[in-house]
């Protein structure tokens, strides 16, 4: 399955992925998730918002135990992030099988659309218009970096973007969804073990930074009579990572758009993206209102105008303490070495397709080692037998929810 699913939009230059939304490798993805539906005789159903759902018995009876994640990845991603929860799921799925599990009840793989938000700038779009945490009239509006808005995109794909909205009824019929993920840091390697459960999803948010100015000529305007709305944007880079080390939490400012974007040519218009996050609303708020104060008052001096938007937001999301504590018992000791420890429970500053829906299904999460804790990135790894450990674990995991 891995050697399958790994030459779809990789470029050759980065050796990264570019698996966006609606495209032609996302399609390819969805084909690939399909074939191996079809080859393990499980019926395929795409959801109204172009969720792909692999089912083994009737959708229709509830109580159903679900697994999956995404194959969609941001810009140059790594391999693992979101595809190995996929693999993983079917791989598992073929583990039960040969112990001769029967499935009590309904049982499905999942691989949630646009996860990521590459091409349209909110993450999670597939399961947030599923639970309702995203209005279609919302989602419409959604443009991507060309100005294609969303529901275009979706009908060049083959899926009719009339149909998106809320899907209480499919969420209701859901008794547990267990997402398995590459961890995106490194406690499990420095504690020396393979597979872990998730405690919690920090709260995290996307902010738009529009700094404004006066485009001018570089090479005769000068310093003095300049109103350059890039200085005030670099000072504010420079204020997220202070503002985020006094508080405690994380900042980034990872994606920047220029107008008129000429190497001869001040600015007129400065666009900044955000990414913060943190453990507590409290220290997010700390982070985030430090950064807007300090952009506010640079403009202010430089005679720069400044639009701050919020995009998106994700409050704490707290997974059910029920269903992790019995994936915590149906694990039992899987301590470093051989030891007699408990697998450990950890928290994550990534959002997941798990924390979304985790407001209206019980939903859990179990993570496997990643040795570098690099991700989002072309060096994205985890190693063969510590992903082998977490189909394992997934397997006696979805074994004791799902089977007689």
């Amino acid at each position: 399955m891995w050697r399958s699913l790994a030459p779809i939009g990789r470029h050759s230059g980065s050796g990264g992925y570019r698996r966006y939304a609606w495209t032609g490798a996302d399609l390819d993805c969805r084909a690939w998730f399909r074939a191996q539906a079809e080859s393990r005789g499980l019926a395929l159903e795409t959801d109204r918002n172009g969720n792909q759902w692999a089912w083994s018995g009737d959708p229709l009876a509830g109580d159903a135990v679900v697994t999956g994640s995404h194959l969609d990845s941001v810009p140059d991603g790594g391999a693992f992030d979101g595809p190995l929860g996929v693999v993983s799921a079917f791989a598992a799925f073929d583990e039960l099988r040969r112990r001769g599990a029967e499935f009590a009840k309904p049982f499905a793989i999942t691989n949630f659309g646009d996860e990521e938000g590459a091409r349209f700038g909110l993450a999670c779009v597939g399961s947030r218009l599923t639970a309702g945490q995203l209005t279609p009239g919302k989602a419409r509006l959604l443009r991507d970096g060309d100005g294609v808005p969303l529901p275009r995109a979706m009908e060049a794909a083959g899926h009719d973007p009339d149909a998106i909205g809320p899907d209480p009824e499919r969420l209701a019929r859901i008794g547990a969804f267990v997402e398995l993920h590459v961890e995106q840091g490194r406690a499990l390697d420095l504690d020396g073990y393979p597979v872990g459960v998730a405690s919690a999803i920090w709260p995290h948010g996307r902010w738009r930074f529009d700094f404004r100015g006066e485009a001018n000529h570089a090479g005769t305007t000068r310093l003095a009579d300049r109103r350059d709305p890039m200085l005030t944007y670099a000072e504010t880079v420079l204020a997220a990572r202070r503002e985020a080390e006094l508080a405690g939490g994380l900042a980034t400012f990872g994606k920047v758009a220029v107008e008129p974007n000429g190497v001869n040519a001040i600015p007129s218009l400065v666009r900044g993206w955000l990414d913060s996050r943190a453990a507590d609303q409290a220290t997010l708020d700390a982070v985030v209102g430090g950064i807007e104060r300090a952009a506010r008052e640079h403009a202010e001096r430089a005679g720069i105008d400044l639009d701050v938007v919020r995009e998106s937001f994700t409050p704490v999301v707290e997974f059910q303490h029920v269903l992790r504590d019995e994936i915590r018992r149906l694990l039992g000791k899987r301590g470093p070495d051989g030891t007699g420890r408990d697998v450990p429970v950890l928290g994550t500053g990534a959002g997941h397709d798990a924390g979304i829906l985790s407001a209206s299904v019980p939903t859990a999460m179990l993570f496997v080692r990643n040795p570098t804790g690099i991700s989002h990135s072309p060096a994205e790894h985890a190693r063969e037998d510590d992903c082998v450990a977490g189909v394992t674990a997934l397997a006696d995991v979805l074994e004791g929810l799902a089977c007689s």
